[in-house]
């Protein structure tokens, strides 16, 4: 497989809203990943087909720049949460508190919640995903600001249970 062919599997399997897609060959496995996140191309060329792609550059992997931040908010947020339950992204998309721009909020700080309410929608590849509660309680905090990129496990909400 060429570096041509790998590029045209890129565009097809980024236009078919698939999530994975991974062919092996005899000498030669390649395994494309998409989602809201970059495509991450993983290949193993053997050594006699490397010279012809050495003067095309690989892709490379890039870091979304939320991420750092995430992190960063994520230790303050688990000293805070001693006694609180952390609700968290169960996948990575953007984050939004109403289900649009001119309704209200899902929950805000202070609101009653129970086990299955909506708490908010997480877009991942155009599809929208209510998030709901799994424990009852109040909303203490919201950890994240409206259409911001959310990663997988990232806390989104803390809740103080009943």
């Amino acid at each position: 497989m060429d570096i041509k062919q790998i590029q045209d599997l890129i565009r097809f399997v980024s236009k078919s809203g698939v999530n994975e897609v991974s062919i092996e060959q005899e000498n030669f496995k390649i395994t494309i990943k998409t989602n809201e996140a970059p495509t991450y191309v993983n290949a193993t060329i053997p050594a006699a087909q490397q010279a012809p792609l050495a003067a095309a550059p690989a892709p490379q992997p890039v870091s979304l720049p939320a991420a750092a931040p995430a992190a960063a908010e994520a230790a303050p947020a688990a000293a805070e949460a001693n006694n609180y339950i952390t609700v968290k992204s169960p996948m990575i998309g953007t984050f939004y508190r109403s289900a649009s721009p001119d309704k209200p909020s899902f929950v805000n700080v202070g609101d009653e919640i129970s086990a299955g309410s909506v708490l908010c929608i997480i877009e991942a590849m155009k599809l929208f995903n209510e998030i709901e509660s799994e424990v009852s309680g109040r909303i203490v905090k919201v950890l994240v600001d409206n259409a911001s990129p959310v990663e997988y496990d990232q806390p989104l909400f803390l809740v103080e249970p009943k």
